[in-house]
């Protein structure tokens, strides 16, 4: 059987193409801006690169906003291939079938949070009237661009290379309980969670740019170790259950989605200021409330499984 015989990679390749094709059709057009534009002019050509302007941030807005729904996409693709690869039971299984797999799914949450960063670089833009960011945004544009060609290069070294009749590891043996960062323990594994948290949460609060950079990285690290060997047992209710896919899955009503959007949109927008200041030189402090906001949604949803199951059992696992 050939894996690109498969209805949902022929889907999910095709649509990547046609957003690939959509950003270097783009790629004429901001070149030239690159090249001619000059906003204190009044020439014909000059009027002619603002019409242009509008059109091609259509196009690439619609691009990137295609992208990031194309990444939840590429998860149900993923889910999809558990149940042709073997031995895989989960995502994890699919991931983990070849050299590519780790790296490209690392390479598209860098691409989804980079593209989401231009989106806020574009708005700050159109809202100068002046256009003052053009040139900034459009290069950064030319780096996103590079960054998607490599993409789609992974996307078709992984997909040609996942093995159909050779046996892959399960989550029950990527995910072991050994493999805790610095020997920690799962409740001191909690412990340092719920710290880091707070800690987060009191920078963002006090808006602290460069601190909240940091912490909010840090908070993504732990929070990944935190979900995987500690919140999934109670989500599974099962303590030798440890992994961060499952819970993607239907049985457990899809809430590994709402888990980690919820944490990636909190770590992106306590991320994004910095990020935002060091292209364009300004501060942006609005972003801090939305990831107050969303590093607490996700943090309540891990905490409501380990409550309800305390509650009920009257011990932890």
């Amino acid at each position: 059987m050939n894996i690109f015989l498969l209805n949902d990679i022929i889907v999910f390749l095709f649509i990547e193409i046609i957003l690939v094709v959509l950003m270097l059709i783009s790629e004429f057009s901001v070149i030239k801006i690159l090249r001619k534009w000059d906003f204190n002019v009044t020439t014909s050509l000059q009027y002619s690169l603002e019409k242009r302007n509008y059109l091609v941030n259509t196009i690439i807005d619609f691009t990137i906003i295609g992208k990031i729904v194309l990444f939840i996409f590429f998860i149900k693709t993923l889910a999809e291939l558990s149940h042709v690869v073997p031995g895989a039971m989960c995502i994890a299984g699919v991931v983990g079938a070849n050299d590519y797999g780790e790296v490209l799914l690392l390479l598209k949450i860098f691409i989804v949070f980079m593209l989401a960063v231009w989106l806020i670089i574009n708005r700050l833009d159109l809202k100068s009237k002046r256009f003052v960011y053009i040139k900034k945004k459009y290069l950064f544009f030319n780096f996103l661009l590079l960054l998607v060609l490599i993409e789609l290069l992974a996307e078709v070294l992984y997909f040609s290379n996942i093995p159909l009749k050779v046996p892959v590891f399960c989550c029950s043996t990527i995910f072991k309980a050994d493999a805790l960062p610095f020997g920690l323990d799962r409740a001191t594994l909690a412990l340092a969670f719920y710290i880091i948290f707070a800690v987060t949460i009191v920078v963002s609060y006090l808006k602290k740019i460069i601190l909240s950079f940091l912490l909010n990285a840090i908070f993504l690290f732990s929070s990944y170790f935190a979900v995987t060997y500690f919140f999934s047992i109670y989500i599974y209710v099962l303590p030798n259950h440890q992994c961060p896919f499952c819970i993607l899955q239907k049985e457990y009503f899809y809430i590994g989605y709402f888990i980690w959007i919820s944490l990636f949109l909190g770590v992106f927008f306590g991320i994004a200021a910095y990020v935002v200041e060091s292209i364009i030189k300004i501060k942006e402090t609005t972003f801090f409330k939305y990831s107050i906001l969303f590093n607490t949604i996700f943090t309540a949803i891990c905490s409501y499984f380990v409550l309800i199951y305390y509650i009920k059992n009257g011990v932890f696992l």
